[in-house]
């Protein structure tokens, strides 16, 4: 990261992304009780095409949530490289794991808890061993990345991969498969962070002085932006209607972080320098964030109760034996324990002071 001025964006990035990841977790919620409440209405769902969220306050605080996250993650890209700020992605997974089966009464068994911190290490892991991206620090070197053949027939795939998908894949296969709507928000997320990026040194540039406003590429990343996030919020509003948050959001991360990553290597050539270690300590990282989305997502509506552990593991002791005292109550008598040694001692007393008491 450099001296001190590299070290002090680390940190400032690092602080904006954990805050992106809160907000961004917290607005799935919002945003999946407004559209439950527009269902009990009987309004137009959003999956099959109606907008009638539009008029429904919570989801409305949705989506001022997820702006203010977006706006954090926006920042973050500024101070910091994209492979280093989108991994911390996952927590927004946890926040809404936790959150939903809180106050939406989606379940999160044992496999959701464990997929939790396994996002949250593997996030760690390539926190860690981030790549170091070339130095981008004006609009001119960033309109030469822009140009790169390599980019330019990624952004072309991106464009004509996400068209088939919502106009071939989305009719037949969006009402029943999530990857459909997720990988439209997914594909066009890649090119929003390009645009965020672009945008955060044309406004770092701003701060320092530069007539950055007559330079037609800034405003060209500002329209490709809101184009890239009005197709996002979209898609991901008919996934969000159609399928279930703890699924929607695991899914929406993975593939997510998988086209920014693509993306920010061809754009920014962010793998061309790492060493070995670094390149294995990033790939495991993803790979452990991806087990624990899996472990989250796949087992989801498995049960897991106590009697599944083993006896030394189990909560209660005491449960347990009380369990055998009533399977004892109904074995034969053959079966029953004996008296203790005392109890047969005072019978035996009883019984001479009786003999006693006859003779007398």
């Amino acid at each position: 990261m450099g001296a001190a001025g590299g070290r002090s964006g680390f940190y400032v990035g690092l602080g904006l992304a954990l805050a992106s990841s809160a907000f961004i977790g917290s607005s799935f919620i919002l945003k999946k009780k407004g559209l439950l409440r527009l269902c009990r209405r009987g309004r137009a769902r959003a999956g099959q095409g109606g907008h009638a969220y539009l008029q429904e306050w919570l989801w409305w605080a949705g989506l001022l949530c997820m702006g203010v996250g977006e706006a954090a993650n926006f920042a973050a890209y500024a101070f910091a490289p994209a492979t280093l700020v989108t991994p911390l992605g996952a927590l927004s997974v946890l926040v809404s794991a936790v959150l939903s089966s809180t106050f939406l009464n989606e379940q999160l068994n044992v496999h959701g808890k464990i997929g939790c911190i396994l996002s949250i290490l593997g996030s760690t892991v390539m926190v860690i061993h981030a790549p170091q991206e070339e130095e981008v620090s004006s609009l001119e070197s960033m309109a030469e990345k822009l140009k790169d053949p390599g980019f330019i027939v990624f952004a072309v795939c991106v464009l004509v991969s996400s068209l088939l998908l919502i106009f071939v894949a989305g009719p037949r296969y969006g009402q029943s498969n999530v990857l459909v709507y997720v990988l439209v928000c997914s594909a066009i997320g890649s090119l929003s962070v390009s645009c965020v990026k672009g945008l955060g040194i044309a406004l770092k540039e701003l701060f320092s002085g530069k007539p950055v406003l007559k330079e037609p590429l800034g405003w060209v990343l500002l329209v490709c932006l809101v184009i890239c996030i009005s197709v996002q919020i979209n898609y991901l509003n008919k996934a969000l209607d159609i399928f279930n948050t703890s699924v929607v959001t695991p899914v929406y991360y993975v593939l997510f972080t998988t086209s920014v990553m693509m993306c920010s290597a061809i754009l920014f050539k962010e793998w061309q320098h790492m060493v070995l270690e670094n390149i294995i300590g990033t790939i495991s990282g993803f790979l452990t964030i991806v087990s624990g989305i899996f472990l989250l997502h796949a087992f989801r509506d498995m049960p897991f109760t106590p009697d599944l552990l083993p006896l030394f593991l189990q909560q209660s002791r005491t449960d347990l034996h009380a369990s055998w005292r009533s399977a004892d109550r109904h074995q034969s008598c053959q079966h029953q324990p004996l008296l203790p040694s005392e109890d047969k001692g005072s019978q035996s007393a009883e019984e001479e002071e009786e003999e006693e008491g006859e003779s007398v």
